[in-house]
């Protein structure tokens, strides 16, 4: 269990230095010793010390991304009900394109992306940074909305579950790879409202896209 839960020096250089390393060699490639270095920490243990373990540090970057996301969704949730399927997924997209603008959330949404089947879309269990969040709200008005499309047979629940499970590991991996562009300099090759809103309109098309025949 981590020692220390206030947001010290030491932990934000570990953070910061986590979020570099974990974005640029993957979560699973980057190397504990490597993270304290960079954070110029001369004690090894200083993951532990201050986050329980490197799942935990892992844990703490994930959570304050999505205490951001869900700030950015908030003035939404409650339009949320309202909303047909193209609109949701542009308030999601939107909510998340956030954190484009900032060197964290770059460096988070190239995290979050290796780590989007950790959601608990599959399973309607939430992992515990969605639980209770505007975010979980919008997945199940997504559901909701598939099981009974405007005009057209709705989906059984295990096919809804995994559209929207892929729909995200679509998402996230298209703005992990913008956030990357960003990063390294990299001309994109069309603008961002216009990438923004081509994703949302893929994500739609590909959530309602016909059942195949039995």
């Amino acid at each position: 269990m981590a020692r220390s839960t206030g947001r010290s020096d030491t932990r934000e250089k570990l953070l910061h230095a986590a979020e570099q390393l974990f974005a640029t060699q993957g979560v699973d490639g980057a190397q504990t010793r490597d993270i304290v270095k960079l954070a110029g920490q001369a004690n090894p243990s200083a993951v532990q010390y201050h986050f329980g373990s490197r799942a935990g540090l892992l844990e703490e970057i994930m959570r304050t991304r999505q205490d951001r996301v869900e700030q950015a969704l908030a003035p939404r949730v409650p339009e949320l009900i309202g909303m047909n399927l193209p609109e949701l997924m542009t308030a999601l997209i939107e909510a998340e394109a956030t954190e484009l603008r900032t060197e964290h959330g770059r460096a988070a949404l190239r995290i979050s992306a290796q780590v989007s089947h950790r959601s608990g879309i599959r399973t309607r269990t939430p992992h515990p940074t969605l639980a209770g969040g505007g975010y979980w709200n919008l997945f199940d008005r997504v559901s909701e909305w598939l099981a009974a499309p405007p005009g057209v047979p709705g989906l059984p629940e295990p096919a809804r579950l995994e559209r929207i499970d892929l729909v995200l590991t679509l998402i996230g991996a298209a703005l992990a790879d913008r956030a990357r562009q960003y990063t390294d300099g990299e001309q994109p090759l069309t603008d961002e409202p216009f990438f923004l809103a081509d994703l949302a309109g893929m994500a739609a098309a590909l959530l309602q896209a016909p059942p195949p025949a039995r």
